[in-house]
């Protein structure tokens, strides 16, 4: 891959000569970038589309960030390339509406429930206060967070998304403090989580696992991965929430 002014001289020749073919190269240099994206969201789309649907959605948002990059805002073009892409796919998988209504329903109301809960007991609360809250029995409750897994998995990646996109439209000293910031605070709620959780979240988004391949590696059926999963979203999303609401 060029380096960044490398890539800015490509984008520049390429929008005074209109020449397709290094606007194609640009694309070639960044398809890995695209490919890997997808596949760190695969999980909330893999039973509706296959990763080389997803990756045509990415390719359309690369030539859409290679129109509109603006070196003068002092981003680099990988950052915003990735913004976009990640933005567009994230936008299409919502726009399909693929997860059934209640499913989603189900999982908004779960988020509102452990919420609520970590506010009256000032702690996380536990799957048994979760069911007891939502007036439901744990069997309920685990079967709704297998099914809900890729929806709230969407919803913490859309925040997290939206709120990082604010941050790279703002310039100045501010926004590279609240980035490094933000990195910090999502570690450490990374790291705060149990054993189990921090577990399959590393397998999940550093290892670019499948729920099923990290079921095979930690022996457990898949459904228990998106238990596991499903409360990890939550526990990130709430402290996430937190951080930026304050």
């Amino acid at each position: 891959m060029k380096t960044e002014f490398d890539v800015v001289k490509y984008i520049e020749e390429y929008r005074a000569t209109g020449n397709i073919n290094l606007r194609n190269d640009i694309i070639l240099r960044y398809l890995e970038l695209v490919r890997l994206i997808a596949v760190s969201l695969r999980n909330i789309y893999s039973k509706y589309a296959s990763t080389d649907d997803i990756i045509n959605e990415g390719v359309i948002a690369l030539i859409g960030a290679i129109d509109t990059f603006d070196a003068e805002k002092n981003v680099k073009f990988e950052t915003y390339a990735n913004l976009k892409v990640k933005g567009a796919i994230i936008d299409y998988v919502r726009k399909q509406d693929w997860v059934p209504r209640q499913v989603r329903r189900f999982g908004k109301d779960m988020e509102a429930a452990y919420n609520e809960l970590y506010s009256k007991l000032d702690r996380r609360p536990t799957n048994d206060e979760i069911a007891e809250f939502m007036g439901i029995t744990k069997e309920k409750l685990a079967k709704g967070m297998t099914e809900a897994a890729g929806s709230i998995t969407l919803s913490f990646e859309e925040l997290l998304y939206e709120d990082n996109f604010n941050v790279e439209g703002s310039d100045g000293a501010d926004s590279e403090i609240y980035k490094k910031e933000l990195k910090v605070v999502i570690a450490e709620a990374i790291n705060g989580l149990k054993p189990k959780e921090k577990q399959v979240v590393t397998l999940y988004y550093y290892e670019k696992l499948k729920f099923s391949e990290i079921a095979r590696v930690l022996e457990v059926s898949e459904s228990r991965v998106c238990q596991i999963h499903s409360k990890a979203m939550m526990v990130l999303k709430h402290t996430l929430q937190e951080y930026m609401t304050k």
